[in-house]
């Protein structure tokens, strides 16, 4: 990475902010998000220094919320290097050893497109993603770029889970996890365990830190993260360590 520190990088970056819309996290709260212009065609280093600052990619825009009076999103990530998984992790990683992964262009695929509509309609139907539709899912989830990667997690071949990751300069971003909801494989933790497999992904590839993107204390969707000890959060413009992340 540039030895350029993140806020030289970006400091000639234009943003916008969009006008109040409902919050997707905590109900009657109303949320601001500051986007990158999406004229912009940041390379591997901005996108690098922006990670820096909390900002995480959807589709082909980088973003972060910007609420006025509200602090309840907090970016978190996990130090690669410090992270010992726990009894019920390793156990966990265990019951998957005979999951196969792949890693691959963030391209679209009918086949993973398949499995994230049924994902979404049993796991989502009550939030903003639902109906997925192809429009949607492309927008979210597919990007022409070196750094944005589909990783597949097979069993016997049958298709049962992809996770979005982003490969940076100084970590993996975790950008979006969708698996089969079938209750035969509830077991599994599918989710948990694309988390695990990206850690040690960080971990084969040098990279020091996952990102998780924002933590809210208030929303049970999120308490998951908590699990990944130590976590390391963003203060300002330093990361901070905090162990445990509670209330």
């Amino acid at each position: 990475m540039s030895s350029n520190t993140p806020s030289q990088l970006t400091r000639d970056l234009r943003f916008f902010l969009t006008v109040p819309h409902g919050c997707s996290y905590l109900p009657d709260r109303e949320a601001t998000t500051l986007f990158l212009d999406p004229q912009e065609q940041p390379g591997q280093g901005v996108y690098d220094a922006l990670a820096l600052l909390g900002f995480r990619r959807s589709g082909r825009h980088l973003y972060r919320p910007h609420c006025e009076g509200c602090r309840a999103c907090i970016s978190v990530r996990i130090p690669v290097e410090d992270f010992t998984p726990k009894r019920t992790q390793r156990k966990l990683i265990s019951r998957n050893a005979n999951i196969e992964t792949r890693m691959l262009p963030a391209a679209f695929h009918e086949e993973h497109y398949a499995l994230y509509a049924r994902y979404i309609r049993t796991r989502h139907a009550d939030g903003d993603m639902y109906p997925p539709s192809h429009e949607q899912y492309r927008t979210f989830l597919t990007l022409d770029h070196p750094y944005a990667r589909l990783i597949e997690f097979r069993l016997q071949g049958q298709l049962l889970g992809v996770a979005a990751t982003d490969l940076l300069s100084h970590g993996v971003s975790a950008i979006y996890t969708f698996f089969d909801p079938s209750p035969a494989f509830e077991r599994r933790s599918l989710g948990t365990y694309a988390i695990l497999h990206q850690i040690e992904l960080a971990r084969r590839l040098g990279r020091p830190h996952v990102y998780l993107g924002y933590w809210i204390r208030q929303c049970r969707k999120m308490s998951y993260k908590q699990d990944f000890e130590p976590l390391e959060y963003l203060d300002g413009r330093h990361w901070r360590r905090q162990i445990p992340l509670v209330e």
